[in-house]
């Protein structure tokens, strides 16, 4: 399970150090993709396939799945960390989310979220979103 909220930054070459508690559960070999709300999403391996299943099953007959397949499965690219626990990012990805040298890195449950820094203060403020709110729509889903 990925918690937390890092800050690190992107080298010259794209590079960025993943961190230390998100290593061991990401894997020797994950997915990058485009994600939703400006960001990267980071999944390994186990859970891309399972998410890759579900998208699998449903109609080819629908647009709107051929368009989010075609938006999640086009540019998504697979990771290794180097020994320092970098990883490269394909300047795709890296122009699609905004980074450029500082980057929020996020757990989200099942996967890893890269968001450019000042992106995600802006979006995840407490004067842009109120907690209350929020939850009475989750509770519409059932949560």
């Amino acid at each position: 399970m990925f918690i937390g909220e890092y800050q690190h930054t992107l080298d010259a070459k794209g590079r960025m150090f993943v961190p230390a508690k998100f290593r061991d559960d990401l894997g020797d070999v994950f997915i990058a993709t485009l994600g939703l709300d400006n960001c990267l999403f980071v999944f390994p391996q186990e859970e891309f396939d399972r998410l890759k299943a579900k998208l699998d099953a449903v109609s080819i007959t629908n647009k709107d799945a051929r368009r989010f397949a075609r938006f999640f499965f086009a540019r998504a690219c697979e990771c290794e960390m180097d020994k320092q626990g970098r990883i490269m990012l394909p300047s795709i990805l890296r122009d699609y989310a905004g980074l450029t040298k500082d980057v929020t890195v996020v757990g989200v449950s099942n996967r890893v979220e890269l968001w450019n820094t000042a992106d995600w203060e802006a979006e995840h403020s407490f004067d842009n979103f109120s907690p209350d709110e929020l939850s009475e729509k989750m509770e519409l889903l059932g949560l």
